[in-house]
Formats: structure tokens, sequence, C-alpha cells
């Protein structure tokens, strides 16, 4: 959520954004804004003069009681009633602007970083860089899920009557080999500093807007019926969550975390559930890491975080690239964003495999995440968010990138000692 003052001293600024993230039918919303907050400021500015004459005029009451002076009195009550009276309809119409001014203040998107390239969806996002090189094997790679069945790794079938689509068992060994990417890629962001966390799986509604857009929450998250929780869709959520209105000492920051948890996702839309295998599903796990820095610092540690997830693929012998993600791809809250993509032999392309994001203030000045400086001044913190790694993704670019010609998978060094020694999977 940007700073009201920022959009009332830039509407012109305000709206190009909107523009640069084609989303024109939000441009309206500028205008509304600095209209009700003018009104709502007027209406507070009324409504404080009657409580400073109320003050007065109660005053006046007593030292005329006092004098003897009834009827006086009685005058001047009846016009403290009458301000009684008009204080409340000022006071409801001063929630009501202020609520017409924070609805549209939730969709207003955030102002985008200058660097990042102007398009209307992902097809025009910019690819910055390669790493590793990209391999086409001299025999046919067959689809992730048939890979895992020669290992009677998975059962899609008796998920799909337990669960439904979108849900998957994954067995024997390739089923360790996802536990053992999990606790690797764990102990890889220790290794890098990052204080490893198990958060709460649910979140409260108030952390849900804190965190994403009402388009993200409506296409992401599921709710739990008759309570205010909501299951989380990415450990982010419940790791910023964390910060909700707190004053950090600035001499704390950054504060850098890794969390483990289940995801739990509706994956709305044209790319849903229709999709064959692990790719998209309503469950997985995924090792994420966050970030609660200063703002002049943020640019820093997003270059920090994405570099960890193309690091932690390599070494686990994954090409990889990263996107610039485009204007009119990056969600209402985020101010940058890289998409890292792991190469797939099979497709003979790239794909999504994690997404590091710098938010900017958005996410803490809607959950009150503060920074006091030496001098005692308070600040909103930047807050970034980065993917690890996801093991159903994983799993995919990891089967297709170390499968052998004799349908073995190879498993690289870093991953044995999470697998009891093995040095590849048989069938």
């Amino acid at each position: 959520m940007l700073d009201l003052k920022f959009v009332r001293e830039n509407p012109d600024v305000v709206k190009q954004n909107i523009k640069n993230k084609f989303q024109d039918r939000k441009l309206p919303m500028v205008d509304e804004v600095i209209q009700f907050d003018e009104e709502a400021r007027a209406t507070q500015t009324e409504a404080d003069e009657l409580r400073a004459n109320r003050n007065k005029l109660s005053k006046q009451i007593g030292a005329l009681m006092a004098q003897g002076k009834k009827d006086e009195a009685e005058a001047i009550k009846a016009q403290v009633n009458a301000d009684a009276d008009r204080l409340k309809v000022l006071e409801e119409k001063e929630a009501e602007l202020n609520a017409k001014v924070k609805e549209r203040m939730m969709v207003i998107p955030n102002i985008i970083d200058p660097s990042v390239p102007i398009g209307k969806d992902d097809s025009e996002n910019v690819e910055i860089e390669k790493f590793g090189e990209p391999v086409v094997p001299d025999f046919e790679v067959p689809y992730h899920t048939e890979i895992m069945e020669k290992f009677n790794g998975i059962d899609m079938d008796a998920a799909g009557k337990v669960a439904g689509n979108g849900f998957y068992y994954l067995m024997g060994d390739v089923a360790r080999l996802h536990s053992a990417i999990i606790s690797y890629a764990r102990d890889f962001m220790i290794d890098r500093g990052f204080t490893y966390c198990i958060p709460p799986y649910m979140i409260r509604s108030n952390v849900v807007t804190g965190v994403m857009s009402f388009d993200e929450m409506d296409a992401m998250m599921y709710k739990i019926e008759g309570e205010d929780l909501y299951l989380i869709g990415t450990s982010e959520h419940s790791m910023i969550g964390k910060f909700i209105d707190t004053i950090t000492p600035e001499a704390e920051l950054p504060k850098t975390l890794t969390s483990y948890s289940p995801c739990f996702r509706k994956e709305k839309g044209a790319h849903g559930i229709e999709e064959r295998g692990v790719y998209r599903i309503h469950q997985f796990e995924k090792q994420e890491m966050i970030v609660v820095c200063k703002p002049e610092d943020s640019k820093m540690w997003f270059d920090k975080l994405w570099k960890n997830t193309v690091d932690f693929f390599r070494t686990l012998d994954v090409p990889v690239r990263t996107l610039e993600c485009c204007s009119g791809d990056l969600a209402d809250l985020k101010v940058k964003s890289i998409d890292v993509e792991a190469w797939s032999p099979r497709q003979k392309k790239y794909f999504e495999v994690g997404s590091c994001s710098n938010l900017g203030d958005a996410q803490a000045r809607r959950l009150k995440i503060r920074v006091q400086g030496d001098d005692k001044k308070k600040y909103f913190a930047h807050t970034l968010n980065n993917t690890c790694v996801a093991p159903p993704r994983m799993l995919i670019a990891f089967l297709e990138n170390n499968l052998q010609a004799d349908g073995s998978v190879k498993i690289p060094k870093a991953l044995q000692p999470y697998m009891g020694g093995k040095t590849e999977l048989s069938k």
C-alpha cells in the first residue's frame, strides 16, 4: 500500500504507474482517493473544532450553575447537545470516507522500480542470465511422472480417489529424494547465515490482506470454515506476519529467516489443475527465505536472495536462468521481481521453479512493521522474499537433468549425504 501523502502529492506519478502495469480501470481511483481524503480531513477538522468547543462550553456551564444562572446554563447545554448530535454525524461520515480511501488504496499498485521492463504479461519478461549449460541428451527423456513410476515413486490415481485432482502420493526413493532436497535446502540456507524457522501453517485474515493483494488472495487461499484462519499458500506470508505491529531497533536489522512449510493453493485460472503431473498442485512443500531490512539495503538483499536459488540449483547439476518480470507480470505489492527457471531437457525449454520479490515498504505499511533509528525516529522497513526450492517442481528438473541412458538417476555429491550415501537411483 502506498503512502497516502505520496498519492496526494504525486497523482500523476501514481497514474502513470497504473498505466505501466496495464491496469487502466484503476485510474479513477487515484482522484477518488484524493477527493475522499480531502473530505475526510475537512470532516475531521470540523469534528475537532466541535470537540474543543464542547470542552469550552462544559466549563462555562459549571461556572454559570455556580453563579445561579440556571437559564443561561441550560441554553448552553442545549447547544452542547446539538453539537453532540452533529459530532456523531461527522464521526460516522469521517469513518465512512476513511473506509473508502482505504478500500481504494489497498488495490492501487505499488510504484515499480525504474529498472522494471514495461510489458503486459509474462510473455514479455526479459531473460537476464543463464547459469550452466542446457543439455538435450541423445536419448528420449520421459514425462516426469513416468520417470517416477519406474521407481514405484508416485501414485496419483490413489491420491485422486482420496483427495481429488491436484494431489499425489510419493513413495520409496522418490519420497526420500523429496525430503532430502528439503533437508539439504534447509542446511544450505543456514550455512548462508539465515535463521531456520518452522512457522504457523494458518494465518488470520489481517495477515493475509497485509501480505498480498485481494486478487492473489482470491486465487490462492483456502479459508478455514467458521474461523478467521487461512491455510498458507507459502510460508512467506506467515514469516512476514511474524513482525506485525513491531518496532525493531535499526541495529538489529536485517532479519534474515529461512522457513520450511507445506503450502496449500487453489490454483485457479487457465493454467490450473488440468495440467498433468506435479507441476501445479494443491499441496506441496517449500523452503523459503525472507528478509526485513532498512530501505537502503533492499536492493542489495534482492540480488543476494535470487543468487541463493541459482547457487542451490547449480549444486544439484540443474542449469537455470533468471528472468526480469515485466510490469504487467508483477503483483500489485511488488516493486521488482526476478523468476528463476530450470532447464527441462524433455521440453527443451526453461520453466519457473522460484520467484524473488522486493516489496519495498508495502507489506510493512499494511502490517505496521516499523524500525526505530538511533535518532528515535520510526520508519517502515522493506520486506523481501524468495523461494529456495519447492520440491515438486524441483523433482521435475532434478529427474530430467540427472537421468541416465539406462534409466537410472544420478545423485549429485551435495545430496548424497541426505540419501544415505546413495550415488544413484536404480530401477
